[in-house]
């Protein structure tokens, strides 16, 4: 695939504990101008992008994070109010103990009532995979399916391990019909981006590639 053709499906990404407003402004700046189909910032700062880039990029945020233990009504509320400050994606993280626990009605309640919440825009949800087994993994694609999402999201990025092609491809073979999958963390290449779109991948968390771009296109090689 074409590398300007990759990043339309890149959720251009900076969530660290320490991003600025400067930073955040740079993600924001480079997705415009590679057309990434997002910009995933923390939530603190969604108002300030929204109003910055008015309109010329989605921006996406992030509720329950990067752990996902608050409440359910914690979550409504984080969404809600990201929502009205501009945000257009919501990527929501599921409570993993509850999983382990099999409480899995509890969970889909919870990702029904954040997708009803989120009123039209767009829920991605995130189920961790590293820290699911199989089994689990392939239960949370039934039950993203079920509850109405419109992503299933492997990582945050911040615990063990990312997105891998194995656990794109059982996704993919798992999840139902309208619902879509985003590769998250560990994608350090536009060699592994194609491989997860090749894999069922339709949108992809990372900053990496742009700044590949940013790089080559300064002709300093990367």
């Amino acid at each position: 695939m074409d590398k300007n053709e990759i990043l339309k499906y890149v959720d251009h990404t900076l969530l660290t504990q320490t991003a600025t407003w400067e930073e955040i402004r740079q993600i924001l700046d480079d997705g415009i101008k590679y057309h990434t189909a997002s910009a995933c910032i923390p939530a603190s700062y969604v108002k300030q992008a929204a109003e910055y880039t008015a309109g010329r990029l989605p921006v996406c945020t992030v509720i329950g994070f990067p752990n996902g233990y608050s409440t359910t009504e914690t979550k409504i509320f984080e969404a809600r109010d990201a929502i009205a400050n501009g945000a257009e994606e919501i990527d929501m993280v599921i409570n993993i103990g509850h999983v382990k626990d099999r409480r899995y009605e509890e969970v889909e309640e919870e990702i029904r009532r954040l997708h009803e919440a989120c009123d039209g825009k767009i829920l991605k949800v995130i189920i961790e995979t590293c820290l699911l087994t199989e089994e689990e993994k392939i239960r949370m694609c039934e039950i993203v399916t079920s509850a109405g999402a419109e992503y299933i999201k492997t990582s945050t990025g911040f615990s063990t391990a990312g997105a891998t092609p194995e656990d794109v491809a059982l996704m993919k073979a798992h999840v139902g019909e309208g619902v879509k999958i985003k590769a998250a963390g560990g994608i350090a290449s536009f060699a592994d981006a194609e491989e997860m779109i090749r894999l069922g991948a339709d949108r992809l968390g990372t900053s990496r590639l742009i700044k590949i771009m940013k790089h080559t296109d300064s002709g300093s090689g990367y």
